[in-house]
């Protein structure tokens, strides 16, 4: 099977029918193959996004004619120099910050563990308290719990609501005079659900404790203050960026501790030569999702609201997961009771039809979201859950095949239960 992408557009799966014949040439079979185009359907964007145009413009001369090593003294070094520092100021002005507090990392998962790992160390002792929730994305969580069964750190894990809220008074009345961080994300990548960063915030600084967010799912998606925060997880290729490269937002003066060792890139806090082609895609990435953001979200919101409504006429038992007044506007998570989300995957998958069951992060797996079990879901109903998520280029269109898919998927459910039952 050959699959071809096309950029920030729907995507086609080119199906090869050919048998092959020992008494023929690979070239008679090429030229006899057929061939067949079926539409594939994008509704997984909370996993990745496609690389933008922009992105794509501003990477090439940094894999081409300006390939040399940002820490060189010589003009090839310069040159590249010259792309990461740009970044950084486009980066820094586009979320208000200064310059010197964006630090660029590999990726999410990098940016979460310097943001938490990072801050927690970096203390006359060694140990301490930490506060965070069950529903945190992995990067954050396995941090956490590194800390917690690794390195002697008390952890408090907050509790979230049927819709996925967190409790404020329970992390208001959590924090100690030993508690060193405080890490909550603020869009869960799986339900989309937003949490009240200004008041999450404001019980942090009353009470003089670290404030770390993971804020891959949120931007390009919400307006993000990052005053809120002392420190936030960037991810590139959430937002029409490349792949591998992300910045953690640090603010200014506070200190923290590397997690990786051999150079003093980064102002001494993340080690290795920068990759300059990324972070240039990435800030060019970074300005063109926020062009029109408000408008987008509204349309957004619309195909999504859309979806749910076809999705209820032609599924009896179905529900939504997550605060449906406090969610991010691309962002629809379903549970077909009584069908696994493994099978749905692979219904969608044959009708071409690309969504998740959850986090794209855990290598290919589908088990019950912990996500939704730790919002108190049944484990029927978090193990039949799909996650919906669309981007710029989805299309009525694409939401219309989409849920037409859907009702066929749901005839031959209701078919194979009947014949079973016969």
């Amino acid at each position: 099977m050959n699959f071809r992408n096309d950029c920030l557009g729907s995507a086609r799966v080119r199906v090869l029918a050919m048998a092959p014949s020992p008494s023929r040439t690979f070239f008679d079979h090429e030229r006899e193959q057929k061939e067949e185009e079926v539409l594939m359907i994008y509704l997984d964007y909370n996993a990745t996004t496609p690389l933008c145009d922009a992105a794509r413009e501003a990477m090439l001369p940094y894999l081409n004619r300006h390939f040399g090593n940002p820490s060189s003294i010589h003009a090839a070094g310069r040159a590249a120099r010259a792309a990461i520092d740009d970044a950084r100021d486009k980066l820094a002005a586009l979320l208000h910050a200064k310059p010197g507090e964006i630090i660029f990392t590999g990726g999410a998962t990098e940016s979460c563990n310097l943001g938490v790992l990072g801050l927690a160390r970096c203390a006359s002792s060694r140990a301490g308290h930490i506060i965070s929730n069950k529903a945190e994305h992995h990067a954050v969580l396995n941090a956490v719990e590194h800390l917690e069964n690794r390195e002697g750190f008390e952890v408090t894990w907050l509790n979230v609501s049927k819709t996925g809220m967190l409790d404020l008074d329970q992390l208001a009345n959590s924090i100690r005079p030993e508690t060193k961080l405080v890490s909550i994300m603020t869009a869960n990548n799986e339900t989309g659900v937003i949490q009240p960063m200004r008041e999450i915030s404001q019980i942090c600084r009353d009470r003089g404790v670290l404030l770390h967010s993971d804020v891959v799912q949120a931007f390009g998606k919400l307006d993000i203050d990052v005053s809120l925060v002392d420190a936030g997880s960037f991810a590139a290729h959430k937002f029409y960026g490349p792949k591998g490269t992300g910045f953690l937002f640090l603010r200014s003066g506070l200190p923290i501790e590397p997690i990786m060792f051999g150079g003093a890139h980064e102002n001494q806090r993340r080690p290795g030569t920068e990759n300059v082609a990324g972070v240039a895609g990435m800030a060019a990435a970074a300005e063109w999702v926020l062009h029109d953001a408000d408008a987008e979200r509204q349309r957004q919101a619309q195909l999504r609201d859309d979806f749910w409504t076809r999705i209820e006429k032609v599924f009896a038992d179905t529900q939504q997961n997550g605060d449906p007044a406090h969610r991010l506007a691309n962002t629809l998570n379903v549970s077909f009771i009584g069908v696994d989300s493994e099978t749905m995957l692979m219904a969608l998958d044959l009708e071409g039809v690309c969504a998740s069951s959850g986090s794209a992060c855990m290598v290919g797996s589908v088990r019950a979201s912990h996500v939704l079990l730790a919002m108190g879901l049944p484990m029927e109903s978090a193990r039949s859950a799909i996650r919906f998520s669309l981007g710029r280029r989805t299309t009525a269109e694409e939401i219309a095949n989409a849920a037409d898919a859907l009702e066929r998927i749901a005839k031959r459910t209701k078919e194979a239960r009947e014949y079973a039952l016969a």
